[in-house]
């Protein structure tokens, strides 16, 4: 599963980060979780605010920090 957290770096990108290992780790599946923090790259998935989470090339979130369960049952959904 390819997970990533697109984001700056502000607080809110950080702690989706953080969420997202955290739903990774707890339901004990292999991903890769990659931050993408260059403004060109984010650009790509055509969003309009961050943080965004992308799971297996498809925009999931953009603009609001899901919590643990909702980023579980996302992950969940594109399995």
């Amino acid at each position: 599963m390819d997970i990533r957290v697109l984001g700056t770096g502000c607080f809110k990108c950080k702690t989706l980060e953080a969420n997202v290992l955290e739903a990774v780790k707890e339901m004990n599946i292999p991903a890769d979780v990659i931050k993408v923090t260059e403004i060109d790259k984010i650009m790509e998935y055509d969003i309009m605010m961050t943080p965004g989470l992308v799971i297996n090339g498809k925009v999931k979130v953009s603009g609001k920090v899901p919590s643990k369960d909702e980023i579980k049952k996302l992950i969940t959904e594109s399995e």
